[in-house]
């Protein structure tokens, strides 16, 4: 392992890692942050990503030797004291676990769905802009095997520092692309010849009275409004059918019902 001690806070060398939160709000041009052990195997065995540099804090690193075992060759292993760490990122990092990945080249909507198999099954949210929610749908799609996560323009970005770690590291495993409108994904995945199945309380059946087609596309929308109106109009709409009383769940536990009914995942 390529170990670095940083002593002082102010070193160029962990400059991404400055002030996270801040970043956060304003961006890391084109850098994310991946945080905990988990997240960094995830991060280093999916490869979707490249990893840049790591900081750990110093009474982590021996319990870190498997997971940087799977790091890229000759990346920076930044080890440092709890008080030089909390005085980087800007407050108190109990993990003591960081790496700076490079979001790179983000494929295009077309590019996504050429390249899946004739079989394949997709998650499509729409205007999201709830992190934990994105996290969330990214995790369940990976635990059922879904094969993308489509988003339109008006969702939070997947990447972000606290989806990521929501999604324990799924949104770094999970193929992903973001579109425009939720329309301009309806064109692409009808052009690529999926099924589309917009999930709503108010949806024509209940999802267990659905075929599945070997190209399945599932929307999900906001918590409250739901998904865009001109969008139900155009797609076949599914529910899930629930007690007498009660109509909707929120977009995690939706989304995890809907891509399990749906999937192909066995094991």
């Amino acid at each position: 392992m390529n170990i670095i001690r940083i002593e002082d806070p102010a070193d160029p060398r962990v400059a991404p890692y400055l002030s996270i939160r801040e970043r956060d709000l304003v961006g890391r041009e084109g850098r994310f942050v991946a945080e905990g052990k988990v997240v960094l195997n995830v991060l280093f065995a999916a490869g979707r990503f490249q990893a840049e540099s790591v900081l750990v804090l110093e009474n982590r690193l021996a319990g870190m030797t498997e997971t940087l075992a799977l790091a890229p060759d000759g990346m920076p292993v930044y080890v440092a004291s709890a008080a030089v760490i909390d005085a980087i990122a800007g407050f108190h990092m109990h993990r003591g676990i960081l790496a700076i990945g490079s979001k790179g080249v983000a494929p295009s909507v077309d590019d996504m769905l050429a390249a899946l198999p004739e079989r394949a099954l997709v998650a499509v949210p729409v205007g999201i802009s709830n992190h934990d929610n994105i996290g969330s749908i990214f995790r369940n799609a990976a635990a059922f095997g879904a094969d993308a996560v489509l988003l339109d323009e008006t969702c939070c970005d997947p990447l972000y520092r606290k989806a990521i770690r929501v999604s324990v590291g799924a949104a770094l495993k999970v193929p992903f692309a973001v579109g425009g409108t939720a329309s301009n994904l309806a064109d692409a995945l009808s052009r690529h010849g999926f099924g589309q199945l917009a999930l709503s309380p108010a949806g024509e059946a209940d999802i267990r009275d659905m075929p599945r087609p070997g190209r399945l596309a599932l929307y999900f929308g906001t918590e409250g409004e739901g998904l865009p109106e001109p969008l139900l109009k155009r797609l076949t709409t599914a529910r899930i059918r629930m007690a007498p009383g009660f109509d909707s769940l929120n977009v995690a536990a939706a989304s995890a019902i809907a891509l399990h009914h749906f999937t192909d995942a066995t094991g």
